[in-house]
């Protein structure tokens, strides 16, 4: 039986060499649809990999007070976009003031620059260096983490003092083969000592993250005096079952902070990692799904055609199976043959979509910087769709072979 059974995989071989264009064209339309699949939920993957990374980084048990909610309302052409007034200086001053619930950090900051050039010595940077001003708690409620050297701490923020933390890319480009602990910075023709480097956090969507300076709120006030600058608060509950107390005494303070009455909605925006996690993971469900959807309509076509493709072959091999079955073969044996070829020529494309298709999700993670990782669910699914579009398009036409009449089939020319 295993003879047998070794024999008509070589035939089969064989059937697929001898005819080897039409077998390279069927290979390639079943790949098509296995790579749309493939790599479509790979970059897909990537980009939710990426966003969530980036958001959990904030804490679990962190809120945000901004400018505007981080979901984008659609407005009509008549209606207009509610204007939110920036957070102000005085703003978050008050709520830090009078906000004291217990087991919470507020942290506060602003960027007062994306492009800054930073100098040491006879070496300078590019103007891409974003500068934030922050006090003690911010690079804690950030996610952030040091890995050489301090944070800022609460001494450095109420004496002003002229210190900063650096991103670790600031570090190779200024610092390359020194510590850069102690050293002394320019930025703005202000001197600042470094007193720690941040790990590594990498680029999302061409935005380098370790390309920063943190330093003292009131130091970064002094340097950069646009009258407009608009802060954020970000408040870290040490305690997770008294996170929504928290939040719900943080609006009322920042809302009393505002100026706002018990009838005004709020000018302000309010977000939670967890809220926006969950928020990326509706929006790529919807990407999911339309994956699916072409993927599928792609892969359709690609049953319809092996079905195809093994019909004609079993009409151009009729006198073939008239031989064969004169010779005693059975009808399992004829079936066999055929479907193995089936099995063979869909495995093909199955490979070759999922080789193409891991490729093409690379290409778009290295091309957005996002976080690409190896989708073997997707994977998984690919080589399980490919082996089901192999027996449902080469069940007819073994069925078929199988049923020919051997007289009839060896008078056929």
């Amino acid at each position: 039986m295993f003879s047998l059974a070794r024999e008509n995989v070589k035939i089969a071989f064989g059937s697929i060499k001898s005819q080897l264009l039409r077998t390279i064209l069927t290979v390639l339309i079943i790949a098509i649809g296995i790579m749309a699949l493939v790599g479509i939920l790979s970059g897909v993957s990537a980009l939710e990999n990426t966003i969530s990374s980036n958001f959990s980084s904030m804490g679990a048990n962190t809120f945000n007070f901004q400018r505007y909610e981080f979901r984008a309302q659609r407005q009509s052409s008549r209606e207009r976009q509610k204007v939110n007034p920036v957070i102000s200086y005085r703003n978050v001053k008050d709520f830090i003031d009078t906000y004291n619930y217990p087991f919470t950090k507020v942290a506060v900051s602003f960027y007062g620059s994306s492009a800054s050039e930073v100098k040491y010595e006879n070496k300078k940077t590019d103007p891409e260096v974003a500068v934030i001003g922050s006090n003690e708690h911010y690079i804690e409620n950030s996610g952030l983490e040091i890995e050489n050297g301090r944070s800022l701490n609460f001494a450095d923020v109420e004496n002003n003092n002229a210190v900063c933390v650096i991103g670790s890319d600031l570090q190779k480009a200024l610092f390359p083969e020194e510590n850069p602990i102690d050293k002394t910075i320019s930025i703005r023709g202000s001197k600042f000592k470094v007193i720690g480097v941040l790990k590594e956090k990498g680029s999302t969507f061409g935005n380098n993250q370790d390309l920063r300076v943190i330093m003292p709120i009131q130091k970064a006030r002094s340097i950069f005096t646009n009258p407009n600058i608009n802060y954020t608060l970000s408040v870290k509950v040490d305690k997770t079952d008294m996170l929504e107390g928290a939040q719900d005494d943080a609006i009322i303070t920042f809302r009393n902070a505002r100026g706002l009455s018990p009838i005004e909605e709020n000018n302000f925006g309010i977000e939670r990692s967890e809220d926006l996690i969950n928020r990326v993971a509706e929006n790529t469900n919807a990407l999911y799904v339309a994956a699916w959807i072409i993927s599928i309509i792609t892969i359709f076509g690609s049953t319809i055609a092996l079905m195809n493709i093994m019909l004609v072959s079993v009409s151009e091999r009729t006198r073939e199976i008239g031989v064969r079955k004169a010779l005693g073969a059975k009808r399992s044996t004829i079936a066999f043959q055929f479907f193995m070829e089936t099995i063979i020529i869909g495995q093909l494309g199955g490979i070759l979509g999922i080789v193409l298709g891991i490729l093409i999700g690379w290409g778009v993670a290295s091309g957005f910087q996002l976080e690409f990782s190896t989708p073997w669910v997707a994977m998984i699914w690919a080589t399980s769709i490919a082996f089901i579009v192999a027996i449902i398009s080469g069940l007819y036409p073994a069925t078929k072979a199988a049923k020919l009449d051997p007289i009839e089939s060896l008078r056929y020319e």
